[in-house]
């Protein structure tokens, strides 16, 4: 299964790096930070009770596309110059 994402990404001049991760079943949440320059500029934590649909299984599918959604969005914030 996939464990979690890491982007390098450049916004106006300014590096950044995003990680997210799958912190598992027994700890069910899904990690985002935010670093630039070695530093943690920003985590969002989010319970997979948030991100999965009410009643649905909390298959590897679903946890893996809302791992990709999370980390995707906050690339696409970062990038319109926003901050998550």
């Amino acid at each position: 299964m996939q464990k979690g994402f890491n982007s390098d990404i450049t916004v106006r001049g300014q590096k950044y790096h995003v990680q997210t991760e799958d912190w598992g079943l027994q700890n069910p949440f899904l990690v985002s930070r935010i670093f630039c320059n070695g530093a943690v500029m920003k985590t969002i934590k989010t319970p997979y009770d948030s991100v999965l649909r009410m009643g649905s299984n909390r298959t590897e599918e679903a946890i893996k596309l809302a791992l990709r959604r999370q980390h995707s969005t906050i690339i696409d914030t970062l990038m319109a110059g926003g901050m998550p």
